[in-house]
């Protein structure tokens, strides 16, 4: 009988800890750029509109601590990949600066209708549509981490020169909730 309760106990204590630990990180193992136009991601007052021409990317990930606000996010060959007056197809065409974007409670079903939206400071775009950022983005909202609907973004930040709150451009694809690095790692097996 102290057997069958002593495991009854772990099984529960087992149980009870698997169901409190919550993630701790969000990646994105992919950076895509935006396919149809003027997509919105977000809602309310946290809505983020997308640019106005499909965009594609070469390469790129982002990850985000969402206990102490790391992030880290790059992408290669971001560039237009349509054309109009004045935008050459596979140019970053007049933008030369992006920021990334996590959008907390894409649907805003905890936040009063309103996504949330926390931001990296502004990083150069290369002529060649590279661009990194590697840093704190201050503590995290705690819906960051209570809500699974996350999208990540890279918005347009500096356009001919001007410092704008520019529309997102690419997004990070294949969103992925761990624990920690280990489980990303074990997933991919």
């Amino acid at each position: 009988m102290k057997k069958v309760v002593l495991l009854s106990t772990s099984v529960l204590f087992v149980a009870f800890t698997a169901a409190t630990v919550t993630a701790q990180t969000a990646s994105w193992r992919q950076i895509v750029g935006i396919i149809p136009a003027g997509n919105v991601v977000g809602s309310g007052t946290g809505a983020v509109p997308g640019g106005f021409l499909p965009w594609t990317t070469t390469a790129g990930a982002a990850r985000v601590n969402l206990r102490n606000g790391e992030l880290q996010f790059s992408v290669r060959g971001l560039v237009f990949a349509g054309g109009a007056p004045g935008i050459t197809i596979g140019t970053p065409g007049p933008i030369m600066g992006v920021k990334g974007t996590l959008v907390c409670d894409v649907d805003g079903s905890a936040s009063g209708g309103n996504s949330v939206l926390v931001e990296t400071p502004s990083v150069r775009l290369s002529s060649t549509g590279d661009a990194a950022f590697s840093g704190k983005v201050g503590p995290l909202p705690a819906v960051c981490s209570s809500e699974r609907d996350l999208a990540f973004l890279v918005r347009a930040s500096v356009v001919g020169g001007n410092s704008v709150e520019g529309p997102w451009i690419a997004n990070g694809a294949v969103l992925f909730m761990g624990r920690d690095d280990r489980d990303r790692d074990n997933d991919k097996h």
